[in-house]
């Protein structure tokens, strides 16, 4: 091994070197597989899916301990978002700067996978059975992802007792948050269709446009509820609206609006769907809708316990138990397990130069090897 498996400084960096804008295959994975294999992971490659959203590459790499063990299982992804415009260095030259290693990925998630390695690295193969579940579509549409792999644990009976998500949770320092749920997700296409003519004979034509924009207005009305014991108001945005019609004195055929609703523990997707579908209906709008995920909660107790005792046992602090924020894979996994996430700090994931603390890094592998031991115990 040319590389220290217990530095996730040193992981990270190699992660980083390896483009894998979503969604991602090859090198990223090898690199991954060559940091396991030598632990004693037997590590399973594999594509599914195909254009216009796969092909995806997947991950998944299982350390069993002995017979009748517990099962602890990481999960994450490799994929990251395009790096976009205006880097002071290139995005996948990963560099040390301060106190700062910067490179797409360096937070959201390539460090935390950093920091599951190393972690793992430091924990007897007899204290139990370890997992990777690791994907390369979830910052893409997750159609051939996290979905695949679950299908895959659960056609060779590999299925953990409960899992870890290193999304980036924290907030202000590392270890000031904890995800034990996440709201549910649909978002809708708005589509009223009309008779084109000429705004000088209205009569004899059918403006779709006044019809949309009233359905808009009572959806922006809307009060769909006040939140739950976990979760905040379910909130609904209108996220587009066009006609592209280039004339001035056209009226046009048609109009199109986009809204996302993200939905806490009182409401489904389905149920928001028929809510406004029922709404469009008397606008003689049509309704088209993809539901993301549903909202789930791992409910506080033995698992958020031991989550929080390992970070308090390396921060100081007690890391908030939250629900906020977007979606993530947690909400496939969650069929599993018991699932929670926790990460680093998420101020720069998705932006420019982003970076992360090396010292974090460090203090983020002592907390999953804490975390991973309890869970095995």
């Amino acid at each position: 091994m040319s590389f220290d498996v217990t530095d996730p400084v040193c992981l990270t960096e190699r992660l980083i070197a390896c483009d894998s804008v979503t969604p991602a295959t090859g090198t990223v994975f090898a690199e991954l597989a060559a940091m396991l294999e030598p632990l004693g992971f037997a590590v399973h490659r594999f594509v599914a899916g195909e254009a216009p959203d796969g092909p995806v590459e997947n991950l998944v790499a299982v350390r069993a301990g002995p017979a009748g063990s517990r099962h602890f299982a990481f999960a994450g992804h490799l994929d990251v978002v395009p790096p976009g415009q205006g880097w002071t260095t290139a995005p996948f030259s990963p560099e040390r700067r301060g106190d700062l290693l910067y490179g797409r990925g360096a937070v959201d998630m390539k460090g935390a996978i950093a920091a599951m390695v190393a972690a793992v690295a430091q924990i007897p193969a007899e204290a139990g059975t370890l997992s990777f579940l690791i994907t390369g579509d979830e910052e893409g549409p997750a159609r051939f992802g996290t979905v695949e792999i679950i299908a895959h644990l659960r056609q060779t009976g590999q299925l953990p007792d409960v899992c870890l998500v290193g999304e980036p949770t924290s907030v202000h320092r590392l270890g000031d948050m904890a995800k034990i749920g996440r709201r549910g997700s649909v978002n809708m296409w708005l589509t009223a269709q009309g008779a084109q003519g000429h705004v000088a004979y209205p009569h004899l034509a059918d403006n779709p446009i006044p019809r949309l924009v009233a359905l808009l207005g009572e959806l922006d009305a809307w009060h769909i509820d006040d939140g739950s014991d976990w979760f905040q108001p379910s909130n609904l945005e209108l996220t587009d609206l066009a006609v592209g019609n280039p004339a001035t004195n056209v009226i046009p055929a048609e109009a199109g609006a986009r809204l996302s609703i993200r939905f806490n523990d009182l409401q489904t997707g389905q149920d928001l769907v028929a809510k406004v579908t029922a709404m469009a209906e008397r606008h003689r709008v049509a309704v088209r809708a993809v539901i993301s995920g549903e909202a789930f909660l791992t409910m506080p107790g033995a698992f958020s316990t031991l989550v929080a005792d390992a970070v308090a046992a390396e921060t100081g602090i007690t890391p908030e138990l939250s629900t906020t924020g977007g979606t993530s894979d947690a909400r496939f996994l969650r069929a599993l397990c018991p699932v929670i996430e926790f990460g680093l700090s998420n101020a720069t994931m998705h932006k420019k130069d982003e970076a992360v603390a090396m010292a974090d890094l460090v203090v983020l592998s002592r907390i999953y090897a804490r975390i991973a031991l309890a869970s095995l115990a």
